[in-house]
């Protein structure tokens, strides 16, 4: 498709309905493209204001430069500028490039409301470059599904409206309006991966397959109409306790890809990253046949796997717990653990502690050592701790890490399961709930 403002405003027609459009203008020649054509068509726009973000990374020597040049190309086209200054600065084992993105994301979705949309400039280079990096690391169809037209963000959604077109058009309409831009110089840095496809390996292939990018933005579409039909069988075998935990005894009856296929569905509709092969095969060959009093882990960064009972459990890693600290606690303010969780009190009538015991008592915060014992209110006589957590379906990863309330060295609740006897609130006397979260 070749790029004139008529068919820019055909492909915005067909992205979600928005208040105001944010343009993620960097400065560089695709943003300015992309700006200045939804300038020139301003008041045919769906949306009612057109606005523009920049984002400072202070990675280069030019940084403030590129931001003031941002600044009077919108004053010039009349278009607000917020100009958002982060820390790009790399986490262990993530690379600077990575960062960058990360960072210039999280700071854009903080800034976006409900009514929103992004405008971001990635045209069809940019896809094609993407589906060859997946490619290249093994992806699925979901990866090699490469950049949709347009998918939530934050609060908001973000939109790809220049998907359809090339670079060298977008290059035409620029030098055509004599447009200005910045050039970034690590765009032309080949050490970064995508740059060495765009600058050594793209143009080779190009000199055999002229249309190498129309045909590897057909593939992403395909890829990610694969992927869709995938994400429905795997709704079928979806099957879920209350936690959203997976049913082990369900995922067994389905042959060796569907599990795979349900896997990566469940983990990724839990919003944590997606494990590698290699683990994903640990799960079906480690955690699926174990035995139920077993306690399998597997972990992969920024998440983890267990098992307990016939349910699998996916979440971030635990934080280190030490279960021997001891935790003074005016009950009158909040408490914050170590793992972030809080403890609060909120007043009852005929529930939680009974208020009149908590005034003169000390009040400590602990978690199991082993061998504690309770009667829960209600009941005629007392059990060990840990058959009760048992019997509330607790998984032994939390069992060390639930609060236990002590009243002057006596054990009086266990934050969010029950109450001892004879702490509880009967009636119609004033009580405490303990709230753990």
């Amino acid at each position: 498709m070749r790029f004139t403002l008529q068919n820019l405003l055909a492909v915005i027609e067909r992205l979600p309905p928005a208040r105001r459009y944010w343009v993620a203008y960097s400065g560089g020649l695709d943003s300015c493209v992309l700006l200045h054509s939804l300038a020139a068509v301003r008041d045919r726009l769906p949306a009612e204001r057109l606005c523009a973000v920049h984002v400072n990374h202070g990675l280069s020597p030019a940084a403030d430069e590129w931001s003031e040049h941002c600044l009077a190309v919108c004053h010039k086209l009349d278009i607000p500028c917020r100009i958002l200054h982060v820390d790009a600065s790399p986490g262990k084992g993530e690379s600077p490039e990575a960062a960058a993105r990360n960072s210039r994301y999280r700071a854009i979705a903080f800034l976006l409301e409900s009514t929103d949309g992004l405008l971001t400039a990635h045209h069809q280079d940019d896809q094609a470059e993407t589906v060859l990096l997946q490619l290249l690391r093994g992806s699925g169809p979901r990866g090699l599904a490469a950049m949709p037209r347009w998918d939530l963000f934050g609060a908001a959604w973000r939109g790809r409206p220049l998907l359809d077109f090339s670079r060298s058009d977008l290059q035409s309409y620029a030098r055509t309006g004599r447009l200005e831009w910045v050039e970034d110089e690590s765009n032309y840095d080949t050490g970064i991966e995508r740059n060495f496809l765009r600058h050594e390996v793209i143009p080779l292939l190009r000199s055999h397959w002229p249309a190498l990018e129309r045909t590897l933005s057909r593939v992403a579409t395909h890829c990610a109409e694969a992927a869709n039909l995938l994400d429905h069988l795997a709704e079928q075998d979806y099957v879920t306790g209350p936690e959203g935990e997976l049913n082990i005894n369900h995922l067994k009856m389905l042959d060796a890809a569907r599990q795979r296929n349900l896997l990566r569905y469940w983990i990724r509709q839990s919003g944590l990253p997606l494990p590698d092969t290699v683990h994903l095969q640990r799960i079906i060959d480690e955690v699926l046949p174990a035995a139920a009093d077993a306690e399998p882990l597997i972990n992969w960064d920024g998440a983890e796997i267990r098992r307990y009972r016939d349910r699998l459990y996916v979440m971030k890693p635990l934080l280190p717990h030490d279960s021997s600290e001891i935790h003074d606690w005016n009950m009158a303010e909040k408490l914050c653990l170590v793992d972030g969780a809080v403890l609060q009190v909120a007043p009852a009538i005929g529930r939680g502690i009974k208020q009149a015991l908590c005034g003169a008592a000390s009040v400590t915060v602990r978690f199991r050592q082993g061998g504690e014992r309770c009667c829960p209110a209600g009941r005629a006589r007392s059990h060990k701790l840990k058959k009760l957590l048992q019997e509330q379906g607790i998984p032994p990863w939390l069992r060390e890490r639930i609060p236990l309330i002590y009243l002057d060295d006596e054990l009086a609740a266990v934050a969010g399961l029950f109450v001892c006897e004879p702490f509880q609130a009967r009636n119609s006397e004033p009580g405490l709930e303990i709230r753990w979260g």
